[in-house]
């Protein structure tokens, strides 16, 4: 009689069948969990950058692979929007949806992943301000040091609500969390400030977490960023010999890990779309697993910035000369591409987890691929001239000078966040051949109407970003009318384009002054568009289709779907600049710049029957919009 095989263990099976008297522990040069050893094969996914119907698909895919761990950034922002006011799922935010953390967390283990958590306070991870919430500026002389004592106060405040939650999930407590992150990359900022990295470890052990906590930052950096006594991990995208012998001259019998180890790298805009060969990574991964090291890939998970949380690399601090803004496409070149498809770079590292992990666990199968849909093409059934939009915001402040978005008094005192901020003058006389000229920086660009037209030119190439509605040129001047215009309405409409995600300190919208031939202007009008969902949605008055061309206007779609909704990208190459809103959600920014020409549209983003599609389009509208089944990333040579 054949006696039938024995079933592998599931992971926690493995490391939890005769119950848990350790974690995750650092005290050799390996490994161990709950006194078995362990090398971590772990990948990085960002709940808060992919709906919450997609999360167990993803983490399944990423088990399937033979990884047994998930890393995740938690972004501050996001969960406290308002001083004092959270959404962790059920915040009413428009992103609400999206950050159930711990619904993600518990997910993770039913997918029988451990998990390692990097709760900041910063993040970086291309988001806008590194993560931090843009509020703080009311307070805060500088971030992330010790000697600020608003901003470990609102730290604190922040840690108080947020590691509580995270507690409860711990390894030694039944739960997935095994490893607890101290800040992030904090030497990067070549800094000795121990002080506050220990009173983050602090306020994290106040509020019970007892796992093992690790630093990461590249090993160039030396021991800034290093707390006594605390592990190590090494982020890098060179030699992991050469990394790894670098980082154990400063910790010795400790194990390995690249806590950063990059499958591919993120997009700014005008930039070549990024991609790491898949035998390049295969090798590189190779090389770290044969060290021996653990490892986290960052990404594992392609993913998107939704809204307005994309951030930007800000080369030199306040000077928007070096400003470089990221895509809302997060794919990364992932082995899990931004849609859920895995690639090639997927199955060689399947491969090399396969070749190298002693530890024989029961994995799923792969779950399957949904195909993606090309809706049919769509024409408007609405327009909306911007400065209509404007007028249903519904409120304004008035002031004497310019002020930028962070410093107005909405929000219950929190200021504007995210979006566009509109400097309106009402009644104004315009003379002949009038100089507008905005001094310093536009943060980041501007679009310039005289009773609701658009006077400010479209751009049709990359080059042009070098003038006038852009970032790049400080003091830089317009011609607004040739002839003389009696008691017009002139607005300046400002879009934050995404803040440094290095978290460099700087305010959006208009930080100079704004002068007609040579003369300050005074005396505004200012109106915070933050195109939240309830906004979104009110939205009234839609007319006819008349111009498209050098017309800042709203576009509305009807999108109807028949029985369950399936992702698909929204073509967007026709299309100049600006942003699409989806059912009230904002999706993200297009630019025909690119690399990125498509926007990714995930299933749970829409509902069966009738869909609202809404294009803000800055510049020129095609007369239609149209669906695509793969991404496009392409940055185009000229524009017609």
């Amino acid at each position: 009689m054949a006696v039938a095989p024995t079933a592998l263990p599931t992971l926690y099976e493995y490391y939890t069948g005769n119950g848990i008297s350790a974690g995750l522990s650092d005290q050799q040069p390996y490994f161990t969990l709950n006194n078995k050893n362990i090398t971590l094969y772990s990948g990085a996914f960002h709940y808060f950058r992919m709906p919450r119907g997609h999360w167990r698909d993803r983490l399944r895919k990423m088990r399937a692979a033979g990884l047994n761990a998930v890393a995740t950034y938690i972004p501050w922002n996001l969960h406290e929007p308002q001083e004092g006011v959270f959404d962790f799922g059920s915040g009413g935010t428009d992103f609400e949806d999206f950050l159930h953390l711990e619904e993600f967390l518990r997910t993770a283990k039913e997918e029988d992943l451990f998990v390692l958590v990097r709760p900041g306070p910063y993040i970086n991870s291309e988001f806008d301000f590194g993560g931090l919430p843009s509020w703080i500026t009311k307070t805060v002389k500088t971030v992330r040091r010790s000697t600020d004592e608003y901003f470990l106060k609102h730290v604190r405040n922040y840690f108080n609500v947020l590691m509580p939650i995270l507690a409860l999930l711990q390894f030694q407590k039944g739960g997935p969390i095994i490893g607890v992150q101290i800040e992030n990359e904090y030497g990067s900022k070549h800094v000795h400030d121990t002080d506050y990295l220990q009173a983050l470890k602090d306020m994290m052990t106040d509020n019970g977490i007892s796992e093992l906590f690790f630093t990461s930052d590249p090993p160039r950096n030396g021991q800034y960023g290093a707390i006594p006594g605390v592990l190590q991990m090494a982020n890098f995208n060179g030699d992991p010999k050469e990394m790894f012998d670098l980082l154990n001259t400063f910790q010795h019998n400790k194990p390995n890990m690249a806590m950063e180890s990059y499958t591919g790298w993120f997009d700014h805009w005008t930039e070549n779309h990024h991609h790491k060969r898949p035998s390049e990574y295969q090798t590189q991964l190779q090389n770290i697993l044969d060290y021996p090291g653990s490892v986290n890939m960052y990404m594992f998970i392609g993913s998107t910035s939704y809204g307005f949380t994309s951030g930007a690399t800000l080369y030199k601090d306040n000077d928007n000369s070096g400003y470089q803004p990221d895509t809302t496409s997060y794919d990364y070149d992932s082995p899990v591409t931004e849609h859920g498809t895995t690639t090639s770079k997927y199955d060689l590292i399947k491969q090399v987890i396969a070749s190298h992990n002693q530890v024989q666990t029961s994995l799923p199968e792969l779950p399957d691929i949904k195909p993606l849909v090309a809706y049919g093409t769509l024409t408007p059934i609405g327009q909306l001239p911007i400065s209509e939009a404007i007028n249903q915001v519904g409120y304004k402040i008035d002031s004497q000078n310019i002020v930028p978005m962070e410093k107005l008094d909405i929000n219950n005192g929190n200021g504007q966040s995210f979006g566009y901020i509109v400097y309106r003058k009402i009644n104004i006389d315009i003379p002949a051949n009038a100089e507008l000229k905005i001094s310093g920086y536009v943060r980041d660009t501007v679009l310039v109407l005289i009773n609701g037209q658009l006077v400010s030119p479209a751009p049709t190439s990359a080059d042009d970003l070098n003038g006038f509605g852009f970032w790049k040129v400080p003091d830089t001047t317009l011609t607004l009318t040739t002839t003389e215009i009696e008691g017009a309405t002139l607005e300046l409409i400002v879009e934050n384009f995404g803040r440094s995600a290095a978290a460099a300190l700087s305010f959006k919208g208009l930080t100079g002054d704004v002068l007609i031939n040579n003369e300050v202007l005074y005396n505004w009008e200012i109106v915070p568009l933050e195109f939240r969902k309830s906004y979104s949605l009110a939205l009234y008055n839609w007319q006819p289709v008349t111009q498209r061309s050098n017309n800042a206007a709203l576009y509305k779609f009807n999108l109807h779907i028949d029985g369950e909704p399936s992702d698909t990208y929204l073509d967007m190459r026709k299309w100049t600049k600006g942003i699409t809103i989806v059912n009230g959600f904002v999706l993200g920014r297009h630019f025909f710049v690119g690399p990125q020409q498509t926007s990714y549209l995930a299933a749970p983003l829409l509902r069966s029957g009738d869909n609202d599609i809404i294009v803000f389009e800055h510049y020129n509208a095609p007369d239609a919009l149209s669906f695509l089944t793969e991404p496009i990333f392409e940055v185009p040579t000229y524009k017609n």
